[in-house]
């Protein structure tokens, strides 16, 4: 019997190991990226307060597309950004995740700074 690693726990261990560094206050909130199989979501919260102040996610219903590939991750770093933007929000923590910097979080990442958030 083959006994394949918990991919899904690894990357909780990695996230929580970040975590006890990251954290978003209101003056530079944390950028959170949640990535599945089929879908991307994207958060900006306050970590003192314990509130989401703006998301977007490719999960929303004026979407369009498929929300799994780097094209969705592009829309949902751009929207994001715009959000938070509109909420007067500029420089943010990016808090990845425990994903790798590579692909779809990586390409929101970087729709994100196209859109106007600095980190």
């Amino acid at each position: 019997m083959i006994n394949r690693p918990d991919t899904n726990a690894q990357r909780k261990k990695r996230h929580k190991r970040v975590r006890a560094k990251v954290s978003g206050t209101q003056d530079r909130p944390r950028l959170n990226v949640f990535r599945s199989d089929k879908h991307i979501y994207a958060q900006v919260i306050d970590d003192i307060s314990g509130s989401t102040l703006c998301s977007a996610s490719s999960i929303e219903k004026d979407f369009g597309g498929p929300g799994g590939n780097k094209d969705a991750a592009k829309k949902v770093g751009k929207l994001v950004a715009e959000r938070a933007k509109a909420k007067g929000i500029e420089t943010v923590v990016f808090d990845r995740g425990g994903y790798i910097y590579h692909g779809r979080v990586k390409e929101l990442a970087e729709a994100a700074r196209e859109g106007g958030l600095t980190f």
